[in-house]
């Protein structure tokens, strides 16, 4: 009789504790529609970073399935370089996607005001996002690949959902990921707004079709519907203009004209970047390994996870390491400024700019240094660029296939991934 006392006062806990932290949550969830009931992380940790959905006005969006946020005014519109030239400095940050044969830019002075990008690139449906909170840009496919459990739950939801077969494409790059490429029966095609919340300080966004929120830095649904889904990320680099110029001149770039009217070029977090400096709305302890704001490149591959320290990429420039069991190699070079620095974005200090490859290249396996302001295989003697592309030498014209990565910073990585390894020289 008392055991099963125990366990009805459990049960009446854990609902109590369910519905006052339903309580807690905010306002924008019931907004858009959240089933908050359905979740993996922590409904009062999440907050309301001010702004109400799409309030930050994500661009691209085709309006969520309910009705509460609305579409964008306008799909994004690209202009050639030397339009773009006109108001966006040399040494500007710009998140570089290639897919297939197609190169597009999206200045960071833009997705600063906006934070995601809704848009194709290759004929593949992309979005392109940035969380200034955290100094995150991810890239990913805008299918959603669904399980049966997940594709159940949503027509469930929503039955007028429009659904697809996954193409063997999609599931080859997902399975080369990690993820479970077998367990995938559909895809849903969405785009993605700001929710104007967030977790760990991180950006969560929402979709079209079931108003779940995803993290940005995972990619990954939290709560909602589709709660556990991993999206498909793709890589994406963050370059300066000048550089964009030299390897991609025909690449388009994210106009201006998006349908409203912002500061664009400026820089609302002035100095949010400085090292020890506190994060906004991020309650919890930073791991101590680094400083909160120290700016780091972040790798996982197969759930090993390895952060790399601005400071020493500076000192080294190129980082040869094993992630996985997988041989990879970390580029570095001057000429990429802040985005969260000075208040115009073209006057902040010089970070640099990053690149990361499998050191893998035909069934060899390379080994790189840096000599005489070069990236050089000490294989064959080549030359390569930030790009990895190999630019002299016996490898020339050959390229490096790009590791997925983020430049963010340590609080927010480590927040998410607190098993992360901390590469040291």
């Amino acid at each position: 009789m008392k055991k099963n006392t125990s366990i009805i006062l459990l049960l009446v806990i854990s609902v109590f504790s369910l519905a006052l932290a339903q309580g807690r949550q905010p306002f924008a969830m019931k907004e858009i529609g959240v089933d908050s009931y359905i979740a993996n992380i922590p409904l009062d940790e999440v907050l309301s970073g001010g702004p109400p959905p799409q309030g930050i006005p994500g661009l691209g969006f085709s309006g969520d399935w309910q009705g509460a946020a609305k579409a964008s005014r306008q799909e994004p519109i690209f202009v050639p370089q030397n339009v773009a030239s006109q108001w966006i400095g040399e040494d500007e940050p710009i998140a570089v996607l290639t897919i297939g044969n197609e190169t597009k830019a999206y200045p960071i002075q833009i997705l600063t005001w906006h934070e995601i990008i809704n848009d194709r690139v290759g004929g593949i449906p992309v979005t392109v996002s940035f969380c200034p909170l955290c100094n995150s840009t991810i890239a990913f496919d805008r299918r959603i690949p669904l399980s049966q459990e997940a594709l159940d739950r949503l027509l469930a939801l929503n039955p007028d959902a429009k659904i697809m077969d996954p193409n063997k494409a999609f599931l080859a790059e997902y399975a080369d990921l990690g993820e479970d490429a077998d367990s995938i029966v559909k895809l849903a095609e969405v785009t993605f707004g700001v929710s104007g919340m967030l977790y760990n300080s991180n950006l969560l966004m929402f979709d079209t079709i079931s108003s779940t929120l995803w993290s940005q830095i995972l990619a990954k649904g939290n709560i909602g519907t589709l709660t556990g889904t991993q999206l498909l990320r793709i890589p994406a680099q963050i370059l300066s203009f000048s550089e964009l110029q030299n390897s991609f001149p025909k690449a388009l770039v994210l106009s201006r004209d998006t349908g409203h009217s912002r500061r664009y070029g400026s820089n609302p977090y002035v100095g949010y970047d400085l090292v020890d400096s506190r994060p906004f709305l991020f309650d919890k302890l930073v791991d101590e390994r680094m400083l909160a704001k120290t700016r780091i490149v972040s790798v996982e591959i197969n759930d090993e996870a390895v952060a790399y320290k601005y400071e020493t990429l500076a000192e080294q420039n190129t980082i040869n390491d094993v992630i996985a069991k997988k041989p990879i190699v970390v580029f570095w070079q001057a000429g990429l400024n802040s985005a969260l620095d000075a208040s115009q974005i073209k006057n902040s200090k010089d970070v640099g700019e990053v690149g990361i490859f499998s050191r893998e290249l035909d069934g060899q396996e390379l080994e790189f240094e840096y000599k005489n302001d070069n990236f050089v295989d000490k294989q064959t003697g080549s030359t390569w660029n930030i790009l990895g592309q190999a630019t002299s030498g016996e490898l020339a014209g050959k390229s490096l296939t790009a590791v997925i990565h983020d430049n963010t910073l340590w609080f927010a990585w480590a927040a998410f991934k607190p098993k992360t390894r901390v590469y040291a020289q």
